[in-house]
C-alpha cells in the first residue's frame, strides 16, 4: 500500500470520524437543554459500562479481521480470508447475544457499584434503567464492526467512513426525538427521556448495517471472480485460523476498551473522592464535564488517531510480512507524524479556547463560572490517548500486539491508584490528571517499544516533533491574542453570542496561521506528500 493510499484512506477515515464527532458535540446542545447536567451524567452511567462490553463483545476481532484479510489477501490465499469472514460472523453473533444477556442482567448490580443509594440526583434504579436500554444494541454492534475490519482488510476505507456516518445521523434523529417526545409532549420523566436516548444505539447500529450489507452486494461479484481461480478448501483449518485471530485480536480488545476504561474509574470513583473532599453537593455536575460534555469536545481530535491507527494498520502489515523494512519504518514514522500534526495544535487550541468552546456548545455562565478550567486541564489528554491508539496499532502491525496488555495495565494501574487521592487533594482536576499521567505512561511504552524493535531514526522524528511543537506554541499566541481581543469588545460578561465569536474568529485565524507556517517550512509536503503543492495560492 502506496503512501498515497494509506493518506487517501486516513483522509477517508478521519474525516467520517471527524464529521461523526462533530454531529455528536452538535446534538448534545439540544440534549443538555432538554435534560441537564443530571440527565448527561446519567446518560454516561449507562454509556460508559456499554462501551466496555461493546469492547469485550467484540473481543478485538474486528481490527483483528483487518490484519486477517490483509495478510491473507496480499498472499493471494482469498479463501482462506472468506472462510475466515463467515466465521467471524458467527463468533460475533454469538458473542452480541451474550454480552446483551449479560449487561441487561447485570445492570441492578452495576448501579449499585456505579452510584451509592443516597444524597444524589440520580437513583440506583435510574441507572439500572438506563443500562438494560443501551444493551439492546450489543445484539448488532459486533457483527457489524466485524464486517468494517473485513473492508479495511482489503484497503477499502469507504464502506467503514460512509456506515460510521450514516450511524451517528440516526441514532442522533432517534436520540433527539425521542427525547423532545418523551420530555415535551408526554411529559415523561428525565430518567424514560435518557433511557431512549441510550437506545438510540441500537437504532445507529441497525441503519449502519444495512449501509454495509448494501456495500457487501456491490463488491460480490469481484469477490467470486477472486475466488474462482482459488482452491476450494482454506489454506489452514477453521481451528488454527480462529486461533491466528484471536492471537491478533487480544490487545485490540484493550486498545478498544482504553478510553471506557479511564472513564469507568471515574464513575466508580469520582463520586465518593468528591464527597470525602467536601464536594460531593457538585459531584455530578463536575462528572458530567469530565465524561460527557467536556469529554465530547476533547476526543474530536483523537479521531485523527483512529483514522490513522485504522488506515496505516493493512500497510504496516503487509510491509512487515514481506520484511520491506524501508517502508514500514516510513509508514510508523509517518504516522507518528501526523498524530503531532494534527492533535498537538488541536490540544493547544482546546487549552486556550476553553471558555468559548464549552460556552459555545453548552452554558456560557458554566463556561466562565467553572467549567472551563476542567475542559482546558484535560485537553492535553486528547495528545496522549490519540498516540496510544497509533502506536497499539504499529505494535498490531509488527506482531508485537501483546506489549500492548502491558503498557495499558500500566496505564489503569496509575489511574486506579492516583485517582480518588488526586481528587481528594486537588478537587476535581484531580481526575483529569490522572488520567493525563497514565494516559502518557501507556503511550510513552508503546513507543519505546516501537523503537526497539524496528530500530527507526529517533532523530529525524524529534526533530520534526520539535518543529510541530514549536510552531503551534506560535499558534497558540496568535490564538490566545486574538480571543482575548475579540473578548474586548462584548466585556465581562458571559454569553453564547460573545464565545461564538470568541470560537470562530480564533479557530479560523488559528487554523490559517498554523498551516500557513507548516506550509512555508515544508512540513506539510514533507509529511503529506507534493499534492499539497496544489493549496499553494491558498498560502501566500
Amino acid at each position: 500500500m502506496s503512501k498515497p493510499n494509506i493518506l487517501r484512506g486516513t483522509m477517508m477515515l478521519t474525516s467520517a470520524n471527524f464529521l461523526s464527532k462533530i454531529l455528536g458535540v452538535i446534538y448534545v446542545i439540544p440534549f443538555y437543554m432538554l435534560v441537564g447536567d443530571a440527565g448527561g451524567t446519567l446518560f454516561n452511567y449507562g454509556y460508559i459500562p456499554y462501551m466496555i462490553f461493546i469492547s469485550i463483545s467484540t473481543m478485538g476481532i474486528p481490527l483483528a479481521m483487518s490484519k486477517f484479510v490483509s495478510k491473507y489477501h496480499a498472499l493471494g490465499d482469498y479463501t482462506t480470508k472468506e472462510a475466515m469472514y463467515r466465521t467471524g460472523l458467527t463468533i460475533m453473533i454469538g458473542t452480541g447475544f451474550f454480552a446483551f444477556a449479560l449487561m441487561f442482567l447485570s445492570a441492578d448490580w452495576l448501579a449499585g457499584i456505579i452510584i451509592p443509594n443516597e444524597g444524589f440526583t440520580n437513583t440506583q434504579e435510574d441507572v439500572a434503567f438506563v443500562i438494560q436500554m443501551v444493551s439492546f444494541a450489543l445484539l448488532v454492534i459486533p457483527a457489524m464492526s466485524l464486517t468494517r475490519g473485513y473492508f479495511q482488510g482489503h484497503n477499502s476505507m469507504g464502506p467503514t467512513a460512509v456506515s460510521v456516518v450514516v450511524e451517528q445521523i440516526a441514532r442522533i434523529i432517534f436520540l433527539l426525538a425521542a427525547t423532545y417526545i418523551v420530555i415535551e409532549v408526554l411529559n415523561g420523566s428525565m430518567t424514560t427521556a435518557v433511557g431512549m436516548a441510550t437506545f438510540s444505539a441500537l437504532i445507529g447500529a441497525i441503519a449502519s448495517s444495512i449501509v454495509l450489507v448494501w456495500f457487501y452486494r456491490k463488491r460480490k461479484p469481484l469477490i467470486e471472480r477472486e475466488l474462482e481461480n482459488a482452491p476450494i478448501e482454506p489454506s489452514i483449518s477453521k481451528k488454527k485460523m480462529v486461533l491466528e485471530l484471536l492471537s491478533y485480536a487480544g490487545p485490540f480488545v484493550l486498545v478498544g476498551v482504553a478510553i471506557p476504561l479511564y472513564q469507568f474509574i471515574d464513575t466508580l470513583t469520582f463520586n465518593r473522592a468528591m464527597a470525602v473532599a467536601g464536594l460531593g453537593e457538585v459531584s455530578e455536575q463536575f462528572l458530567s464535564i469530565i465524561s460527557l460534555y467536556g469529554h465530547k469536545i476533547v476526543v474530536i481530535p483523537i479521531t485523527i488517531a483512529t483514522g490513522l491507527a485504522l488506515a496505516s494498520l493493512p500497510a504496516v502489515t503487509q510491509a512487515f510480512t514481506t520484511n520491506d523494512a524501508n517502508s514500514y519504518h516510513s509508514y510508523l514514522q509517518q504516522t507518528i507524524l501526523n498524530v503531532f500534526l494534527f492533535i498537538f495544535p488541536a490540544v493547544v487550541g482546546i487549552m486556550i479556547l476553553a471558555e468559548p468552546l464549552y460556552g459555545t456548545f453548552y452554558s456560557p455562565e458554566a463556561a466562565q463560572d467553572f467549567a472551563a478550567p476542567i475542559l482546558a486541564y484535560y485537553a492535553p489528554a486528547a495528545l496522549f490517548f490519540g498516540l496510544f491508539t497509533v502506536t497499539a496499532s504499529i505494535l498490531q502491525g509488527i506482531n508485537r500486539q501483546n506489549f500492548t496488555v502491558i503498557s495499558l495495565l500500566t496505564g489503569l494501574v496509575i489511574k486506579g491508584s492516583a485517582n480518588a487521592p488526586m481528587i481528594i487533594w486537588l478537587g476535581p482536576e484531580g481526575a483529569v490528571f490522572a488520567t493525563i499521567l497514565a494516559a502518557l505512561a501507556a503511550s510513552g511504552l508503546n513507543l519505546w517499544k516501537i523503537q526497539r524493535v524496528t530500530q527507526f531514526d529517533q532523530k529525524k522524528l524529534f526533530k520534526k516533533i520539535l518543529l510541530i511543537v514549536i510552531l503551534s506554541a506560535i499558534m497558540g499566541l496568535i490564538v490566545l491574542l486574538v480571543n482575548y481581543a475579540t473578548g474586548l469588545v462584548f466585556g465581562p460578561e458571559a454569553t453564547k453570542l460573545k464565545h461564538v465569536t470568541q470560537l470562530l474568529v480564533s479557530v479560523v485565524i488559528g487554523i490559517y496561521a498554523y498551516f500557513w507556517m507548516a506550509y512555508k517550512t515544508t512540513l506539510l509536503e514533507r509529511l503529506l506528500g507534493a499534492k499539497v503543492k496544489r493549496f499553494s495560492k491558498f498560502f501566500i
